[in-house]
């Protein structure tokens, strides 16, 4: 995906965990944040509690979603997934990716990815791997700001 690209559909979930959600949910109310993710992979659980912190801390103005993209045949067992978001402290809509669509769409191929979309859907920041996350806060902050300041 490029900058300032509008959010690629949602559809295509496998399963869900946590409550569904849509584009329409998203686009037009407030920022989203969007954390690609795996079962099988130490770094994103690494990230988890800085991802949750965001949550947390900007709920009322932010929206987080996470996207669970499976890496092995393990990785495709949603009790698993379940399992892990809720060790994790978990409590955004997941939507699970067992088939690539929601991945494709975005074209990501990392996990843990993030992407930064603005209260209209576009794309304003995008970043993969576990370091990087002052960063991320600051994308956030900034369109949030942005937000802010139209309103």
């Amino acid at each position: 995906m490029k900058l300032r690209e509008t959010m690629p559909t949602l559809n295509g979930a496998t399963a869900y965990v946590n409550g569904t959600v849509t584009n329409e949910d998203l686009i037009g109310k407030k920022p989203t944040l969007i954390h690609f993710w795996s079962v099988s992979c130490h770094v994103c659980k690494e990230a988890m509690p800085q991802v949750n912190e965001f949550r947390n801390r900007y709920k009322d103005v932010l929206n987080v979603v996470a996207v669970h993209v499976p890496r092995s045949e393990r990785d495709l067992d949603i009790d698993l997934v379940r399992r892990t978001a809720e060790e994790h402290g978990m409590t955004q809509p997941i939507l699970v990716d067992n088939e690539h669509h929601i991945t494709d769409a975005f074209e990501n191929q990392y996990v843990p990815a993030y992407y930064v979309f603005d209260a209209e859907g576009k794309l304003r920041h995008f970043q993969a791997g576990g370091s990087g996350m002052k960063m991320l806060e600051k994308r956030v902050n900034r369109v949030l700001e942005e937000k802010q300041k139209a309103e």
